[in-house]
């Protein structure tokens, strides 16, 4: 029988890694202090950018969007949550779970993502809802802190790889935000595509593997992260293209000069940890666009968000709900699933009756992907 799925089993799905956080309280102190210094400017920013803002200008331009433009801008958003959800399709082969049903998959990704995202403290909440969703599938606490790790490995390979072509592509884009040269630019975005192709070579020796002496994963492997890559990459265009089909179409604005400005604003509205990026990607969208006028960008960044954040976060927390009211009733039932399609050796996942007081300091977990990947 499965383990009684309380908010403190939940919590657990963070044992793994906290061992080791908290010995790096000056870098999370340090993480904190520039995530305030990004909050604080960028209500700056935005406060100089609205302060004389028409607020009719505003209505106009929100009824003067096409539905054309939005019906675009609505199925981009939902190509790149298809995408999102290839996050934990990918990570659950990874760790050798490629028998758990796309349908469930896709229900966590999207699930943790949009709701972690959007009401802040991600790593707890996106963490708890995964546990929700996979702890009846059967897979256990190292295996789901295990998918978290390498779905944000994925986000940040595949931001490094289209902000590392952006900026040699158009190194211009984003020295609003920056206030560096093209050139200096330039040269940071193929000081990025080499980290990356650097990244590529350490994977090819031996399986690598991070952790700690209770809590291991092997990093997947050099073609895996080619494919993680694509997988982020695709992503973030789709979205990227959601923002450009809502923007004014005057004056011209070349895709690569949006795609640069889009992905580094939600960079900072990632590292800010605001939730859902709240005022950090607006101000950053207006510091990269001063082209338009603020009347017609504010709109269509008024779009953008409802059809990329808040409609989604309602669907998420009513899928949500559901769930656990069917659940509560008797509904779901819980089937354990196992697979072999990838090595996975588990030398503590399920301690003796002996130690199972030491369960919480974590588990020794490797993830050996096939060699075909």
């Amino acid at each position: 029988m499965l383990e009684r799925l309380t908010l403190d089993g939940a919590l657990n799905v963070l044992a793994a890694p906290a061992s080791s956080a908290r010995k790096r309280i000056g870098w999370k102190s340090l993480s904190g202090a520039v995530s305030l210094l990004i909050i604080a400017g960028a209500a700056i920013a935005l406060y100089a950018s609205l302060c004389n803002i028409d607020v009719r200008g505003v209505v106009a331009a929100v009824r003067a969007q096409p539905p054309s433009a939005v019906l675009l801008a609505s199925g981009f958003a939902a190509a790149g949550y298809f995408m999102l959800t290839c996050y934990d399709v990918f990570a659950l082969r990874a760790i050798g779970r490629n028998a758990i049903p796309y349908r469930v998959a896709a229900f966590a990704s999207f699930a943790s993502y949009t709701i972690g995202h959007n009401l802040g403290a991600t790593v707890l909440t996106a963490s708890i809802i995964r546990y929700r969703v996979y702890a009846p599938r059967g897979l256990r606490v190292p295996e789901i802190a295990a998918i978290a790790f390498i779905t944000s490995l994925t986000y940040w390979l595949g931001t490094a790889a289209v902000l590392g072509v952006c900026m040699v592509s158009a190194p211009g884009a984003i020295s609003a935000l920056d206030r560096l040269p093209a050139p200096a630019n330039r040269l940071l975005g193929l000081a990025i595509l080499f980290a990356l192709a650097g990244y590529f070579v350490w994977l090819l020796p031996t399986p690598r593997r991070i952790g700690t002496s209770h809590w291991q994963i092997a990093i997947p492997g050099p073609r895996a992260m080619l494919l993680q890559m694509a997988i982020a990459s695709l992503d973030l265009v789709f979205v990227a293209s959601a923002m450009y089909a809502l923007l004014p179409r005057q004056p011209p604005l070349d895709f690569f000069h949006l795609l640069t400005v889009f992905v580094a604003s939600l960079l900072l509205g990632v590292v800010s940890h605001a939730p859902g990026s709240l005022g950090v990607m607006e101000a950053a969208m207006f510091l990269g666009l001063p082209q338009f006028k603020k009347e017609a960008l504010l709109a269509s960044l008024l779009t953008f968000r409802f059809i990329y954040f808040i409609l989604p976060v309602g669907m998420a927390m009513l899928l949500l709900g559901g769930r656990e009211l069917r659940k509560g009733l008797g509904w779901v039932r819980a089937k354990p699933r196992t697979l072999p399609a990838f090595r996975v050796r588990t030398e503590d996942m399920r301690p003796p009756p002996a130690e199972k007081s030491r369960a919480q300091e974590g588990a020794h977990v490797e993830i050996a992907p096939r060699e075909d990947m």
